[in-house]
Formats: structure tokens, C-alpha cells, sequence
């Protein structure tokens, strides 16, 4: 299989056009809720979006690889608390922040990712730094930032991560905790919250990076599916994938990798593929969430299945959107 994806990859880039129109897409998690909505933290979220998708897509307009667009467009995300990644990342169990991240390139199927850091201000460079510094894909915990301090990233104090929002999730979380409610009595921000970016580059190709704290409340060490290849985050030269859900149902499905299979082995339409997986088997298994994707013909696909998904795209045509709620 490994194989037919790296010859699947290798044709898609022979047809790449010489001078791609660039496409970026980014999402600040899914499961936003209509209702606890203010016309303030709108206004902040959507201001936040548009920075992002501003400074993502002005890399690919100059020319830089996709995978620079990814991470300009996520370093903004990760810099503001309204966001699930970086500064806004939510609470274990225990108090403390930890996060996870992913890049993927698509033209050469090159990955790095850390999982478990709790002192990286922007954990997507750090992913970066591990793919292009790196003989590895994944490294967690006390390795990751042993790894940061090699390369010279700053170690950032953990009051840097605290807010009050967050910190307030944890403590309703462990009150429904102690109540003994189900998950699915639970407000879904405690399982959603991820960033993301999908980018196609003017050389016709692709990548894809997301960025977590994770999941509000949990325990012993857990990592979902944003730092894991093929789960949360993917990319070939036929599509790239930033997922945002509940991880759990990501990973078993190996979402990612599972659309963009779709997509460039099978040839099924992108939003095909990815409304197939993210709208259809993960909600089959009892799971939510969304996702963005991009492929080589700068189609673009936004699925999810709760109220709202933050998201901000800029397709071929060159137009700037930003959105919450499905309408």
C-alpha cells in the first residue's frame, strides 16, 4: 500500500500545473455552540480567523511552500487564548497544559509531530523543526523539549498558558465528573477546540498541519488524534486533511489518511470523500466533530456535523471567507 501511495503521489505531482493559483484553509475547531455564542467573542474568533487566513495565504502569494502557509496561518491560532492550541490550549485533569502537533508535507509524504509538550508557545514550529531537523516523525513529553531546547526554541513558563476560561472548563468538567454524567451529557467544547490549516502552494502542491491542547479534563498522558499521521492530519499530492473532534473516533478511523485514500487511490470527488468519513462512519461510531481538506485541483471541502465549525478559506478565485454556523 505504501508503494501505490508513493507512486499515486509521484503522478499527481508530475501533473501539477507550474504556477498553482495557492489555496489555504484553516478551522479553529468544530463544536462550537450557537447558543453560548456572545456578539463579543464572535467578533474576537472572527477577527482571529481572518488574521490567520491573512498571514497563511500572504506566504503562498509570495511564493513559499505550503507547508509555510500552514504554519504562518496556525502560529496566529496558537498565539490566541480564544483557541483550543498554544496559548489557549484547555487542562488535563491534573492542572496542567499539554499539547500536540502535527505538519505534513505532501509532495514528499515527509511528517513531524510532538505530542505531550507543556512549554512550547507554538507547538506547530516545533512539529516543523522535527520533520526538517530530524530523523524522526514523533516525539512526546520531556524528548520533544529536550529537542525544543536543541534547536533553540524558548521554554515558556506554564502561567503563559493559564486562562480563565480554561481553567473554569476544567472545573465544570471535574464537577460532571464527580456527578457521574455521561459524555454525551457533556458540553462539547470539552472535546473539541483544535486548529488546523490545509494549503495548496503556486508549485501545485500540498500540506497539512494541525495544533491542540487537547481534551478538556483528561487523563494519564492521553494524545489524540492531531499529532498522529493519518488520523488527525495528512497529506499526499492529491489532498491534505486537518481534522477537529472527538479524537478518539478519528484515530480508529484513521480519518485522514482514509479521505485522502479516497481521493487520490480511488479518484472519489473530495467532498465525496471527506463527507463520507467525518459526516457518515464517524457519527455511525458515536463520534462528532469536523474537518477541512484541500486536493490538487484546489477543490475544498469543509465538512462537520455539530452547530458551527470556526473556519476561514481563501480558494481559487482569490475571495476571503470567514465563518462560524453553517449558514
Amino acid at each position: 500500500m505504501k508503494r501505490l501511495v508513493m507512486l499515486s503521489a509521484l503522478l499527481v505531482c508530475g501533473a501539477a500545473r507550474a504556477d498553482t493559483l495557492p489555496v489555504l484553509v484553516i478551522h479553529g475547531g468544530a463544536g462550537v455552540i450557537k447558543k453560548d455564542m456572545t456578539p463579543e467573542r464572535q467578533a474576537a474568533v472572527e477577527a482571529a480567523l481572518s488574521t490567520a487566513l491573512n498571514a497563511g495565504y500572504a506566504a503562498l502569494k509570495a511564493g513559499r511552500p505550503a507547508q509555510d502557509g500552514v504554519t504562518a496561518a496556525i502560529t496566529v491560532l496558537e498565539n490566541d487564548p480564544n483557541f483550543n492550541a498554544g496559548r489557549g490550549a484547555v487542562f488535563t485533569h491534573d492542572g496542567k497544559n499539554e499539547m500536540d502537533a502535527a505538519i505534513m508535507d505532501g509532495a514528499t509524504l515527509m511528517a513531524g509531530a510532538v505530542a505531550g509538550v507543556h512549554h512550547i508557545k507554538n507547538p506547530i514550529l516545533l512539529a516543523q523543526a522535527v520533520m526538517t531537523h530530524s530523523p524522526h516523525v514523533l516525539l512526546i513529553g520531556d524528548g520533544a523539549e529536550a529537542f525544543a531546547r536543541a534547536q533553540g526554541f524558548a521554554m515558556m513558563p506554564t502561567s503563559y498558558f493559564w486562562t480563565q476560561h480554561r481553567w473554569d472548563q476544567l472545573q465544570e468538567a471535574i464537577k460532571a465528573d464527580r456527578a457521574g454524567e455521561k459524555h454525551a451529557d457533556i458540553p462539547l467544547d470539552r472535546h473539541f477546540g483544535t486548529v488546523g490549516a490545509v494549503a495548496l502552494d503556486r508549485a501545485g502542491h500540498l500540506a497539512a498541519g494541525t495544533s491542540t491542547g487537547g481534551l478538556t479534563d483528561k487523563l494519564y498522558g492521553r494524545v489524540g488524534d492531531s499529532p498522529l499521521i493519518g488520523a488527525g492530519t495528512y497529506a499526499d499530492a492529491g489532498c491534505a486533511f486537518s481534522g477537529t473532534g472527538w479524537g478518539e473516533y478519528y484515530i480508529r478511523t484513521v480519518a485522514a489518511h482514509s479521505v485522502c485514500m479516497r481521493v487520490t487511490l480511488l479518484h472519489q470527488s473530495l467532498a465525496d470523500a471527506a463527507t463520507q468519513v467525518v459526516n457518515k462512519e464517524i457519527p455511525a461510531m458515536g463520534g462528532n466533530g469536523g474537518a477541512i481538506a484541500v486536493d490538487a485541483g484546489g477543490h475544498i471541502a469543509m465538512p462537520f456535523n455539530t452547530d458551527g465549525m470556526y473556519r476561514a478559506w481563501v480558494g481559487t478565485d482569490g475571495r476571503k471567507h470567514v465563518a462560524i454556523f453553517r449558514e
